[in-house]
């Protein structure tokens, strides 16, 4: 490799489409495009994406941020700027959050005010070191006969009076000792200590706390101008942090080349960035907080406030009936297709005074003054916590909720829960954003440029439609593993429509499949259902097998579950191709050797998933692009991350199977418009064999038997 980026690919030679990625992304990145990579494993996506991002950012001083929400992979990024680090000079931070880093466990506000007044301190008590010693020079002065010295003494000595009155002001008030310890020891150590090498938070938390400092704080003051910063989603994704982080880079979006790993999730997680909500007990504090205040704007916010919670309250009220509600939140549809939602409506009706708008912008100014008195008393050591202003909360809220709630993409909804302690239920008002693009392409139209890696990018025009980017370049590279080590088998059991399994033919059928798959398996097996009821189903069923069976349930560590199943050699793993194990967790080697998603794992379709389709078939063209967009593809991905759990070295030897008719032939030929077979990329259709249910455990009998895969003697059939 003569390019640039050579220098940052710390590896003897590239894997196979390593290089042809690298070559490829670095000129994406001159020109200023996205990427969208696409790279099964074994592709090394991470090195590919990071060699050409730090050369492009060497040369053009820009800095590169790279964010996964696995910390799996957060971990393998650490690894892999170690290597970098060792062949070439790197100044690389990992990035978490503060909750995660704090030695005395405070919330944002409170941190906030406590770091402003600790420095407001440090900065009196340096002001008034700086008097004193002036003091003393024109002391000095004045005795070897300087007339003008002992007037400019007194003028100093009245300063230094009026700054000790601050100090011993400021001194009473809260401030935190470990930020005190920042402003006012020698840092050079750390920083020194921080850029020998790529340390983890973990290992920041530990060095701050032994010398009394902050590390999160000592991070944010030191990172500006770095060459590689590894985070989480959040600091890209939500609009504030980000703002702020790169305000701690000391980088304008333009001066960022954004590397997002998983990017398949990056879709979702803008939605949940993008939420917003309000509950009832923070509208109940607000009126509270009013209802002290003697301020002139107080009854209008009120007026504005009390209107939207009783209408909250009155909806929900409404549709409890028959509803079960638990400690999570359960949504209740308040939408209409020809008027405003529900709470708007009751809110409309219940709401008397001079204006809507008027009395929400008088809310908002008056929240915004109490938050800022809040804050003042805190510095001020008059409260011992940074009180939270319940009226700006509320008020911003309904602000939006009344501008935004029948926008397109937006989707109101009102969420119920059951208090834990008290077993009382309240409510809460939702602003959902159903389409990410509306948070994700001011980043990618803000930073230099992108890369979105995953091994299940694919159909790219739908990445890029859902996320905003425009003529994105793209990358696509399958397995280059021996193809002789893996079969993929789509089996032809009865299609597992939801509204067939409860058919004990079905079931009969499925849990057939299922039995031989694991007699004929030398060593785990995984499996993946659309449900934890559908994986607990078979797992009962099979209770006849021999081999210990794992179940995965909600509520569980999979972490603890998956130590154990790997630790045997005759175990099947029971999960929902919705939870923790189907994607960011590896099983190589003999960890498990056979992988099979049992049915189409569509999601449960709610009306909150029902939103999301409609918004993608107004913003899109084509038939049935919401169902596109929103469920067969984004299902299709999650199927094609459960298979890749597996085969995770050139080494591996693993059978994978899709059991359900709709991935055969026969299905696409007999059912097409039921039929996903063509929604996996060509290359990986071409790879799929067709079986009939009573014949895989022979074909898996003589796969395994021709990899020699067997410890002992292979079963009889």
């Amino acid at each position: 490799m003569a390019a640039d980026y050579a220098a940052f690919f710390p590896k003897p030679d590239p894997y196979a489409n390593q290089g042809a990625a690298m070559e490829r992304i670095d000129e994406a990145l001159d020109g200023g495009r996205d990427v969208l990579f696409e790279g099964a494993c074994g592709t090394g996506k991470t090195l590919a994406a990071l060699a050409p991002a730090l050369a492009h950012a060497r040369e053009t001083d820009k800095t590169v941020v790279i964010s996964t929400n696995v910390h799996q992979q957060m971990r393998q990024f650490v690894a892999e700027a170690r290597e970098i680090a060792s062949e070439e000079d790197l100044r690389a931070v990992v990035f978490r959050g503060k909750g995660s880093m704090c030695h005395i466990d405070v919330g944002f506000e409170e941190c906030q005010a406590l770091r402003d007044n600790t420095r407001d301190l440090v900065e009196a008590e340096s002001d008034a070191a700086q008097l004193r010693e002036r003091a003393d020079d024109l002391l000095a002065a004045a005795r070897e006969g300087d007339e003008d010295a002992a007037e400019a003494r007194a003028a100093v000595m009245d300063e230094l009076d009026g700054v000790e009155d601050e100090i011993e002001e400021r001194a009473a008030a809260a401030t935190c000792e470990h930020y005190r310890e920042n402003l006012t020891a020698d840092t050079d150590a750390f920083y020194s200590w921080l850029f020998d090498g790529v340390r983890t938070p973990d290992e920041v938390y530990e060095w701050a706390g032994e010398r009394g400092m902050c590390g999160y704080e000592l991070l944010k003051e030191g990172i500006e101008g770095i060459d590689l910063v590894v985070c989480n989603y959040n600091h890209l994704l939500d609009p504030a942090i980000r703002t702020q982080f790169f305000r701690w880079l000391g980088r304008d979006p333009e001066d960022v080349i954004a590397v997002f790993d998983e990017a398949h999730n990056v879709a979702d997680a803008a939605r949940d960035h993008a939420a917003q909500t309000v509950s009832e007990r923070t509208l109940d504090g607000a009126l509270d907080e009013l209802d002290g205040t003697d301020d002139a704007r107080a009854e209008a916010a009120a007026n504005v406030v009390e209107a939207f919670r009783d209408a909250l309250v009155a909806t929900y009220e409404g549709e409890l009936a028959g509803v079960d509600v638990d400690e999570n939140w359960t949504d209740v549809v308040v939408r209409n297709e020809d008027r405003r939602d529900d709470v708007t409506l009751a809110f409309l009706e219940r709401y008397s005074g001079q204006g809507i708008g008027r009395d929400l912008e008088q809310a908002v100014t008056l929240g915004s003054d109490l938050d800022e008195e809040y804050e003042a008393a805190y510095k001020r050591g008059e409260t011992t916590t940074r009180t939270e202003c319940q009226t700006l909360q509320a008020a911003e809220f309904v602000r939006e909720y009344v501008r935004e709630g029948d926008a397109g993409g937006r989707y109101p909804v009102v969420g119920v829960r059951r208090d834990a302690g008290t077993s009382e239920v309240y409510g809460r008002a939702e602003l959902y954003t159903c389409i990410p693009e509306r948070v994700t392409r001011d980043l990618f139209e803000d930073v230099a440029a992108s890369v979105l890696m995953s091994a299940t990018l694919r159909p790219f025009d739908v990445s890029a439609d859902v996320l905003g980017l425009d003529d994105p370049e793209t990358l696509a590279y399958g397995l280059t593993f021996p193809p002789e080590n893996r079969r993929t088998f789509a089996v032809d059991v009865p299609a597992l429509f939801a509204s067939r399994r409860d058919d004990r033919e079905v079931q009969e059928a499925v849990a057939g499949a299922l039995r031989d798959a694991i007699r004929f398996t030398p060593g785990n097996s995984l499996f993946f259902f659309p449900s934890y009821a559908e994986a607990e189903r078979y797992h009962d069923l099979l209770a006849d097998v021999d081999a210990t069976r794992y179940l995965d349930e909600p509520g569980t560590r999979a972490e603890d579950l998956r130590e154990a199943f790997v630790a045997g050699d005759d175990g099947a793993l029971f999960t929902s191709l919705w939870g923790t194990l189907a994607e960011g967790v590896s099983f190589d080697g003999d960890d498990a050797h056979t992988v099979a998603v049992v049915g189409v794992p569509y999601p449960h379709l709610d009306d909150r998933a029902e939103a999301v389709q409609e918004a993608y078939d107004d913003a899109f063209e084509g038939e049935d692009a919401g169902w596109r967009y929103a469920v067969e593809i984004p299902t299709v991905r999650k199927t094609r991350q459960a298979l890749g759990r597996v085969l995770r070295s050139p080494e591996d030897v693993a059978v994978r199977a899709l059991i359900d008719r709709r991935y055969t032939e026969a299905g696409a030929r007999e059912m097409p418009a039921y039929s996903v077979r063509d929604a996996f990329p060509e290359a990986e259709r071409a790879e799929l064999i067709d079986v009939a249910p009573e014949k895989l455990g022979y074909a898996m009998l003589n796969f395994y038997t021709d990899r020699d895969a067997w410890p002992g003697d292979p079963p009889t059939p």
